[in-house]
């Protein structure tokens, strides 16, 4: 195909970065249109003391500066906003956020989607339903009876993934991270590690996880989530990153079976 476009729709600033930095750097560098669709500005986001709270619109505003930094340390095309408010996303009305987010997949026609997967990598609500709406977003697309906001033709997506963690990282980087659990409701809720055999996609990005570290620099109000993560040297970060680059398609078009892909466009070049 002469123009390959990829789309990430993710609920967060940072999660961009910090999810998949290098492999987003790596199809940026290598003439893939790539867009990020971030559901909400981050308003919530706060590590600090309460005293120092900047306040709801000023955090908002300083974590929307973050990822649009971010996003150019990426190499990206563009970046859209779904405008719901961090923590609520699946309050939503889902009638709403799956017609924004067709919205976008017409508009940027991509081959291409990635989101989270069904337990939201550690169960985040927001990280859940934005997979959910995603998804059935992807459905609507094509479907050319289906209403968007603009009116526009309907456009088949070739591929679906997820953004997951595997095994060996988590493992890596949770002593670095402490405790990765939180409470929802009155159960908790923490990282669930992909098996290797769930995987069926690794995407070699080592030479572009120095981008990624840059962008996730950018994220300075999030870097405390990262624990003593954010203060190791470079080099070692990069190292770490490395062992991201890992996704499960969900479905594809283009091509089946079993065999670990090494390219999110496999089936399509």
């Amino acid at each position: 195909m002469d123009s390959l476009h990829l789309l990430a729709v993710f609920a967060h600033p940072d999660d961009e970065s910090m999810g998949m930095g290098a492999t987003l750097a790596k199809y940026s560098a290598h003439g893939v249109d790539t867009h990020l669709v971030c559901a909400t500005r981050g308003e919530r986001g706060w590590f600090g003391s309460a005293e120092s709270h900047p306040g709801f619109e000023n955090l908002a505003q300083t974590r929307t500066t973050e990822l649009e930094n971010a996003v150019k340390e990426l190499g990206m095309k563009s970046l859209h906003f779904l405008g719901y408010i961090d923590g609520d996303v699946d309050q939503a009305d889902h009638t709403e956020a799956i017609q924004k987010i067709v919205t976008h997949i017409r508009k940027i026609k991509p081959q291409v989607i990635v989101t989270f997967p069904p337990d939201g990598n550690y169960g985040h609500p927001d990280h859940i339903a934005v997979g959910q709406f995603t998804s059935a977003a992807v459905v609507c697309a094509a479907d050319s009876t289906y209403q968007d906001l603009e009116n526009l033709p309907a456009h088949r997506v070739s591929k679906l993934y997820y953004m997951v963690d595997g095994e060996g990282f988590i493992n890596l980087v949770a002593p670095f991270m402490g405790d990765m659990t939180f409470p929802v409701d009155d159960q908790i809720r923490g990282e669930f590690p992909w098996k290797d055999w769930m995987v069926t996609t690794r995407i070699d990005m080592g030479e572009y996880c120095h981008a990624a570290w840059r962008a996730i620099q950018c994220h300075q109000s999030q870097l405390s989530t990262l624990g003593a993560l954010a203060e190791i040297h470079e080099d070692a970060a990069v190292a770490v990153l490395a062992m991201q680059g890992t996704f499960y398609r969900a479905y594809s078009l283009v091509n089946s079976g079993r065999q670990i892909e090494s390219d999110l466009f496999e089936g399509l070049r």
